[in-house]
């Protein structure tokens, strides 16, 4: 209700030309058919899906992206500034991954490895090494900036130095090791692929190197009128909870086209049943991110695939 009231506020104190229109592109759902078109066909297309994902692979960096994650570097850690709602879902994080790996039978006291893609300044990166149950995380990312803020601080905290226990890295998932292709338990993707451009070919070198019976977990928004009301108008035109520019809601992907792509894939065991988990997410001012069920179909989700074993 907060986040109505909000919105709605924000609505009616615009002149009346713009609250209409406001109107007509979000709560009236009038999104152009072009734009779901292309968003839908990014994911999709047989080019893409049938691309190599290695040796010369066209990268997944965006360097749009990547200039503009670097000049939000100095703030990652601050749990007020532009990277608060990253702070504030990190619990969320452990709890949805937890869910998915409750529907195995595994070794309690097996110890997991993790690659987490796009680890920014190292928010879950850092909580991930420092689980008991965690073996080792190797954290990758392409924005220079970001990474030299995680290494500065991982450095505060003498445990996390430890050798092995939490490594980053500079660079994209092509440029990944092949000696770590099917070595990782868990591969993680927060807020990450509504930032890639071409999302079939990325996920595809992701996943090489997820183990068998592995699970690739993440998180992402929802291609809908109100995603585009909330993140976009309010969150970076309004609220300015987040720097302007931070999304492209042409890049946001629907869960059922992820799911529906996974269910192709011969690897992946989304088709069966159990090898597939959402949890939609809506953040409440004033009490933080809460599932919500229901509203990964037009909002924040994490998602779980899991690769055959």
């Amino acid at each position: 209700m907060a986040i109505l009231a909000s919105n709605n506020r924000a609505l009616m104190a615009l002149p009346t030309h713009l609250r209409a229109c406001v109107w007509t592109q979000t709560l009236g759902r009038a999104i152009p058919f072009t734009s779901l078109y292309v968003s839908s066909h990014r994911f999709y297309s047989a080019s893409s899906l049938n691309q190599p994902h290695f040796s010369g692979q066209q990268s997944s960096v965006n360097q749009n992206e990547v200039s503009h994650f670097n000049a939000l570097a100095s703030s990652w850690w601050d749990p007020h500034g532009s990277s608060r709602l990253l702070h504030l879902m990190n619990p969320l994080r452990h709890e949805f991954i937890e869910r998915c790996l409750v529907q195995e039978n595994r070794d309690p006291a097996a110890r997991l490895r993790y690659l987490d893609i796009g680890c920014g300044g190292g928010i879950f990166a850092e909580s991930a090494a420092r689980l008991p149950s965690t073996a080792s995380v190797t954290a990758i990312d392409p924005t220079p900036e970001v990474i030299a803020v995680a290494k500065r601080h991982q450095r505060t905290d003498p445990f996390l130095l430890e050798p092995g226990r939490l490594n980053y890295h500079n660079m994209s998932i092509e440029n990944l090791s092949h000696e770590t292709r099917d070595q990782f338990d868990i591969v993680t993707l927060f807020e990450v692929i509504e930032h890639i451009q071409r999302p079939s070919p990325f996920i595809r070198s992701c996943l090489a190197h997820l183990k068998p019976g592995g699970w690739l977990i993440g998180s992402t928004i929802a291609r809908t009128s109100v995603s585009w009301f909330t993140t976009k108008f309010m969150a970076e035109d309004v609220l300015k909870m987040v720097p302007r520019g931070t999304h492209d809601w042409n890049q946001y992907i629907q869960p059922q086209e992820l799911r529906e792509w996974a269910r192709q894939q011969e690897d992946l065991s989304a088709s069966d049943g159990t090898g597939w988990a959402v949890m939609g997410v809506v953040y409440v001012p004033g009490f933080g991110w809460r599932e919500i069920g229901g509203s990964e179909d037009w909002g924040n989700y994490f998602f779980g695939i899991k690769k055959r074993a």
